[in-house]
C-alpha cells in the first residue's frame, strides 16, 4: 500500500510563516488502483524562537469584561488561575531575560496577565498571557522610546526578582499587580499591589537587594484602599 500526502503550496507557506495548515493523506491499494481512506490533521507550529513576534488566536479562556463599578480588581483576583509567579515563570519560557512587570487585567475580552519583559536581545518585550492556563496570547517587541535605563541598572544588581516580590506579598492577598516603581525613593522598588478577600486593594514595596517588604506611603495606600477600579 502507498501513502500519498498532499500538501498545497499555499498550505505549505502558511506552515513556514508558523500558521496552521490541514494535510490530507490518501491511501491507495496500486493492485485495486482505489482510495481507501483519507483522513485530515492539523498542525499548529512551535513557536519559531524566543524574542520573535508570536500572535495566537488571542482569546483568553476566562471570559470576563473590564467593568466600571469598582469591584473590578476583586473580580479578577477571585477569577485568575495563574498565579504572578506562574505568569512570570510562563513570559520568560516565551522571552528569556528579566520580568519588569505584570498586571491582571480584563481590558480586552477575557481575563489575562500583561507582562513586561526585558529580553537578553536587550529589547522590552510585551507578553499577553491566558490568566487561566498561562498560555501565550500575544508577544511583541515594546518600541516605545521611554527611557528605562534606571529601572534596567537597578535590576543589573537585584537580587529579588519581580516573582520574588509576589512570594513575598502573597501572605497580604492575591497578587495583580507588580511593577518596579521609582516613585517612592530615591531608588526604585517593587511595587505589588494585592486584593484581599473582602476586595480590599493594598499596596506593598518590596527592596529589589534584600528583599525587604515595607507598606507604601500612606497616600497610595489610601488610593488603593478607596478606589477598587482598575488603573
Amino acid at each position: 500500500m502507498k501513502r500519498h500526502l498532499i500538501i498545497a503550496t499555499a498550505a505549505a507557506a502558511a506552515l513556514l510563516a508558523g500558521g496552521t495548515v490541514t494535510a490530507v493523506a490518501a491511501n491507495s491499494d496500486s493492485g485495486s488502483g482505489g482510495a481507501r481512506s483519507s483522513a485530515q490533521q492539523t498542525a499548529h507550529t512551535a513557536p519559531s524562537g524566543p524574542g520573535t513576534a508570536q500572535v495566537q488566536d488571542g482569546r483568553s479562556s476566562i471570559r470576563m469584561a473590564d467593568g466600571n463599578d469598582g469591584q473590578g480588581d476583586s473580580r479578577e483576583a477571585k477569577a485568575a488561575k495563574v498565579t504572578a509567579p506562574d505568569a512570570a515563570a510562563a513570559a520568560l519560557k516565551a522571552v528569556p531575560g528579566t520580568v519588569t512587570g505584570l498586571d491582571l487585567d480584563a481590558d480586552r475580552p477575557g481575563l489575562v496577565w500583561d507582562a513586561e519583559v526585558f529580553g537578553k536581545d536587550g529589547k522590552q518585550h510585551e507578553v499577553t498571557l491566558d490568566a487561566g492556563t498561562a498560555r501565550v496570547l500575544n508577544q511583541h517587541v515594546d518600541r516605545g522610546d521611554d527611557d528605562r535605563g534606571r529601572q534596567r541598572a537597578a535590576l543589573d544588581n537585584a537580587r529579588t526578582t519581580a516573582a520574588d516580590a509576589a512570594r513575598s506579598a502573597a501572605p497580604r492577598g492575591t497578587v495583580t499587580s507588580v511593577e518596579l516603581d521609582d516613585d517612592h525613593g530615591p531608588k526604585p522598588a517593587w511595587e505589588v499591589e494585592t486584593v484581599t478577600k473582602d476586595g480590599k486593594e493594598h499596596t506593598v514595596l518590596v527592596d529589589p537587594q534584600s528583599g525587604k517588604l515595607t507598606a507604601a506611603p500612606a497616600q497610595d495606600a489610601d488610593d488603593n484602599d478607596d478606589d477598587g477600579s482598575d488603573d
